[in-house]
């Protein structure tokens, strides 16, 4: 295989919610691979802050204010970007959150806010690049699932429902849009170190594991949390024409977690 297969020179890339995060990491590895970044947030001072990362790191990025889950403004935001940018060849749709509350105790606004921005944004962003993807002939959208689209687990309801919806949302872009050289797959990340998880891998007083941090490792044959930079490579694949024939696949990348029932007590 020719080596360009994996490069993204040319290209114009949107990821969503990249202000910082697993959608940094990946749109980062995919301006290494040549492709121009565009980016949203929900805030301008999101934005800003990205950009400035972006400009640290020696990439010049695109920024813009956008609400994924407010289909007006993201038909807006896409016409401005293929207007002043360029046609978008690549879409990670990368903007989630979770509520970590049990079921019974959750509200069914709370549910339906996760559902909007982890189901229904991705929906709507989709829809708004696969025009112009068909126009153009190719196109490349993944999806950032999670274990969860597998995986039950305690007070992750809404999420678990609304990244197993995704798994089968990019099946069916898939279905439905594969004829016209359009490849829709989904990364699923395992525990991944950023942030918002260090106080969950600090070390206690006695020095030993955090309790959670433990159950991560026993569960994970690679015995460690994965890196934002695992993620890098699968993305920078499934957004390559080395990944041409790849169509509504869900590539885990946890470690093993999924492939493993436990150890024994």
């Amino acid at each position: 295989m020719d080596k360009t297969a994996f490069s993204l020179e040319g290209k114009v890339a949107l990821v969503t919610g990249a202000s910082y995060g697993i959608g940094y990491a990946i749109a980062s590895g995919m301006a290494r691979a040549g492709a121009t970044i565009v980016f949203n947030d929900i805030k301008q001072e999101l934005v800003d802050k990205g950009l400035a990362a972006y400009e640290a790191d020696g990439i010049k990025a695109h920024g813009f204010v956008c609400d994924v889950t407010d289909e007006a403004a993201v038909e807006r935001m896409v016409q401005t970007i293929q207007e002043q940018i360029g046609g978008i060849d690549i879409l990670v749709n990368n903007a989630g959150i979770i509520k970590r509350v049990p079921m019974c105790e959750m509200s069914a606004e709370q549910f339906r806010a996760v559902i909007d921005v982890d189901l229904n944004a991705p929906f709507i962003v989709s829809k708004a690049v696969i025009p112009s993807m068909i126009e153009r002939g190719h196109g490349k959208i993944i999806n950032i699932c999670s274990m969860m689209s597998e995986l039950g687990r305690e007070t992750v309801s809404a999420y678990a429902a609304a990244k197993g919806g995704l798994k089968m949302l990019t099946r069916n872009i898939c279905a439905e849009y594969g004829g016209y050289n359009i490849q829709c797959n989904g990364i699923g990340p395992g525990y991944i170190e950023t942030p918002q998880t260090a106080p969950l891998r600090e070390r206690q007083p006695d020095g030993s594991r955090h309790p959670f941090d433990q159950f991560i490792i026993a569960k994970t044959p690679a015995a460690r949390w994965g890196t934002t930079d695992d993620l890098v490579g699968p993305a920078v694949f499934l957004a390559s024409e080395a990944s041409n024939f790849v169509n509504g696949h869900i590539l885990y990348v946890d470690g093993g977690i999924l492939a493993y029932i436990g150890k024994q007590p």
